[in-house]
């Protein structure tokens, strides 16, 4: 009886998992808002907006969660981020990270 309630549980977990999955494409549909300051694709055209394309999913996500909740602060965020579900923000975050960034490091040498 204890592995049953231990495989259910552990089921339960991935079933959660992976409804809370971002979908690219609901993402893409989700960010016409985020454009304007961030670019359709996530590459912001002003340096005065980050960049959100080629992100980490996770690292997408727990911004917009901490805009929510006031861990971050920014008023124009914070407004965007209010009435985001958990889906939503799972799917802004799986499309933004897999857009291609212009993100670049320079390679110094001696």
């Amino acid at each position: 009886m204890r592995i049953l309630s231990s495989l259910t549980a552990a089921l339960l977990l991935v079933h959660g998992s992976v409804q809370a999955a971002g979908d690219i494409d609901a993402g893409k549909a989700k960010s016409a808002p985020c454009a304007a300051c961030h670019g359709a694709d996530g590459n912001s055209p002003t340096t005065a907006f980050p960049i959100l394309a080629g992100q980490y999913q996770d690292y997408l996500m727990r911004a917009m969660e901490d805009y929510q909740t006031g861990k971050r602060n920014n008023p124009i965020m914070t407004g965007f981020a209010a009435p985001l579900t958990k889906q939503d923000r799972a799917d802004l975050a799986a499309y933004f990270s897999s857009q291609k960034s212009s993100l670049y490091t320079v390679e110094y040498s001696d």
